[in-house]
């Protein structure tokens, strides 16, 4: 293996979408993967104006929105299927220059591996960050069964528990449990149309989303102690769950095999990092600022990291400045989302009766009062716009004009 200028350790959304970033602007990347493949994990992935506007920084944002659902009108729902709140896509398109829009990660993962060259991602090759570099000093060192490589520029995006983020920053804290885990499930469908939902019950929640191909897209999460699992599958436990909740809950719960069932607990890091980078080596995605999954930001964030960072990061240019600048970018807006993401899960996990009941109360009277008041809830999230110019069939004011 030789010597690259750009060596990214880990290969999911982030990952490749920084490859991707990178190799456009002019650096050689190689992308180390530990997996045998590129499989992503996790079954699709809901990317909202902001992520879309940074992939069509890299030409990727109308072949996106081509392959995946545009998210119609939908809302949040009680157990029992009573509309808490509707939402209003043509309301949230206006407000945001553009529509929300679901496919599987998997798509995404395909598209993103397309825009880099054959030789570029190397799977089944674990790499660990052995000497983070200086600017204007020695190069960054990766370490992988082959042998060392140096390299200009080390981006860290080995996920959540990110072995380079500990090397980076050792003394941080690190990872704490959010109370939550999840469940995640691709279903074939089950026979019959319906509307985009997320249905909230005590300490509980379920979405379902129709894929543009037929399919769904359904998640799960409950409020549980660390480590807790099923005692026979998780697909019984899910029907133990949520199997008399509305329809179509049961009935994706029953299209799905017992072994096509995702779940995860969820950790967070709740104590926001100094920086992204140290060095030559600089993090993007969930190694920087793991979420909670409750405002659905986790994967687009990660994708305006890639961006914004080859933006900042010339092949020729001053890299030192420029990892600065990315840091000090993208520092205090992921920390805002990590921090607002917690608010959303602390309702969400609510559980005594009295609490629940208020919260559904005051979720029907905003819904009453306007989409605005529950859109109001994403400005300066998914209105953000990329540094540089996008590349996409767009209007004079940034959306895309193409169905």
């Amino acid at each position: 293996m030789t010597t690259s200028a750009a060596v990214v350790i880990g290969s999911g959304i982030g990952g490749l979408t920084a490859a991707a970033a990178l190799h456009r602007s002019g650096w050689h990347v190689t992308v180390l993967e530990r997996a045998e493949s590129l499989e992503p994990v996790g079954a699709g992935i809901s990317l909202a104006p902001n992520s879309q506007r940074a992939l069509d920084v890299i030409g990727l944002g109308d072949r996106v929105r081509s392959l995946a659902a545009w998210q119609g009108d939908g809302g949040m729902r009680t157990p029992s299927g009573r509309w808490l709140a509707r939402t209003d896509s043509a309301a949230a398109a206006e407000r945001f220059g553009g529509p929300l829009v679901l496919l599987r990660r998997a798509a995404l993962i395909d598209l993103l591996r397309a825009r880099l060259p054959g030789s570029a991602v190397h799977t089944g090759t674990p790499a660990r960050l052995v000497e983070p570099g200086a600017t204007g000093g020695p190069r960054a060192v990766v370490r992988t069964p082959s042998g060392d490589i140096e390299a200009d520029l080390v981006i860290g995006a080995d996920g959540i528990g990110s072995a380079v983020r500990t090397i980076l920053f050792p003394g941080h804290p690190g990872l704490a449990y959010s109370g939550f885990t999840t469940w995640r499930v691709l279903s074939p469908g089950v026979g019959h149309t319906f509307s985009s939902h997320e249905t909230w019950g005590r300490g509980a929640l379920w979405g379902s989303h129709p894929l543009k191909d037929g399919g769904i897209y359904a998640y799960a999460a409950a409020a549980v102690p660390a480590g807790a699992r099923a005692a026979d599958d998780e697909k019984a436990e899910l029907l133990r769950r949520y199997g008399d909740w509305h329809d179509p809950v049961p009935g994706i719960i029953a299209s799905v095999e017992p072994g096509q069932v995702l779940r995860h607990d969820v950790y967070q890091l709740a104590d926001p990092l100094p920086a992204f980078h140290r060095g030559r080596t600089v993090l993007v995605g969930d190694s920087a600022h793991a979420m909670v999954p409750f405002l659905g930001q986790g994967g687009n964030q990660a994708i305006e990291d890639a961006v914004v960072l080859a933006h900042h990061v010339a092949p020729d240019g001053d890299l030192g400045a420029g990892l600065a600048a990315y840091s000090a970018a993208r520092v205090p807006r992921t920390t805002a989302m990590v921090r607002k993401a917690a608010r959303i899960s602390r309702i969400t996990g609510l559980s005594a009766a009295p609490a629940v009941a208020l919260r559904n109360g005051l979720m029907s009277a905003i819904s009453r009062l306007g989409p605005g008041l529950v859109l109001r809830t994403f400005d300066g999230i998914c209105d953000w716009r990329p540094p540089q110019r996008t590349y996409a069939a767009v209007t004079g004011e940034g959306r895309s004009t193409r169905p």
